[in-house]
């Protein structure tokens, strides 16, 4: 997966808005004005692109234990984020099976009014 995929990919899903709230560099995108996905634009010039995405607490262990590209998330709280390298052992397969984790997290994480307004969107 490239970045051009990686923006694709995450802005195909429902109410999904795309930010750079810190700085230049870090790409965010939301669903309810919550992030989901974080990926620096430089690493990605670099040739060590990753994201970091929301992760059950428990999933984010075995993911982890299991993927060598899967670590606690860089920058954010290690609970419930990961950070995944795309340049790794997660095939692109799984890194979207993981975007779809993390925007499923905060998206039933919305209040329903706010579900509601993105599903009429």
């Amino acid at each position: 997966m490239n970045i051009q995929q990686l923006y694709e990919y995450c802005l195909s899903k429902k109410g999904v808005t795309e930010h750079f709230p810190f700085d230049e560099d870090t790409l965010v995108f939301k669903v309810g004005g919550k992030m989901f996905a974080l990926s620096s634009l430089k690493e990605w010039e670099n040739g060590t692109p990753s994201v970091n995405l929301k992760c059950n607490p428990e999933r984010a262990e075995e993911l982890r234990a299991e993927y060598e590209g899967v670590t606690p998330g860089f920058h954010m709280n290690k609970t419930n984020w990961n950070t995944v390298d795309f340049n790794s052992d997660v095939n692109d397969k799984m890194m979207c099976e993981l975007i779809n984790h993390s925007y499923d997290m905060v998206y039933r994480g919305l209040t329903k009014k706010l579900r509601d307004e993105i599903e009429k969107s």
